[in-house]
């Protein structure tokens, strides 16, 4: 299987470069990544579960779901690809806000990414890979801001940063 490239950027968000992905991951080098936010009627959130055998934050609760652009893919190509591969469906997307972040794990690998957070509106039942999601669940922004105070360590790193500035832009940004 071909070894993925993330796209380096600087700061303003322009390309400087690939790596991969590993490598870039390792030297927490800034790239270009997004982040998946999908509500249904109720105005709740499509959580998922990571995989037990992902090589970092295996079993715990995220956003719908994340990865890296590839070279020539804009923001919702690569965000309706992902949707795709994770959760077995794709939606319209919108884009909302995008930030920096940087959240190194116990071993030893670090995010640090320019990051896309997008919105979409699903109703259905997700068809999740295994190879990605463990499983999945619908929750309101309320409850999840909750569980995240109470057990923070069932959590991403980044879904908690990004959570943390997505919750603010919520009424603004709705799909």
């Amino acid at each position: 299987m071909k070894e993925e490239h993330v796209i380096l950027v600087n700061e303003n968000d322009e390309q400087i470069g690939t790596m991969p992905k590993l490598e870039a991951h390792e030297k927490a080098v800034l790239h270009r990544a997004f982040s998946v936010f999908i509500f249904n009627d109720n105005n709740e959130l499509m959580l998922q579960q990571r995989a037990k055998h992902k090589y970092h934050s295996p079993l715990l609760w995220t956003n719908t779901c994340c990865s890296h652009q590839r070279l020539g893919e804009t923001n919702i190509e690569a965000g309706k690809r992902r949707l795709q591969e994770e959760m077995g469906f794709v939606t319209d997307l919108k884009e909302t806000i995008s930030f920096i972040y940087k959240a190194p794990f116990d071993n030893g690998l670090t995010e640090h990414e320019f990051d896309h957070v997008m919105v979409g509106h699903f109703n259905e039942q997700p068809q999740i890979n295994p190879d990605e999601v463990e499983a999945w669940k619908w929750m309101s922004l309320d409850a999840v801001k909750v569980d995240i105070e109470l057990h923070p360590e069932n959590y991403t790193a980044w879904f908690k940063i990004i959570f943390d500035k997505f919750y603010e832009h919520i009424n603004i940004t709705k799909a």
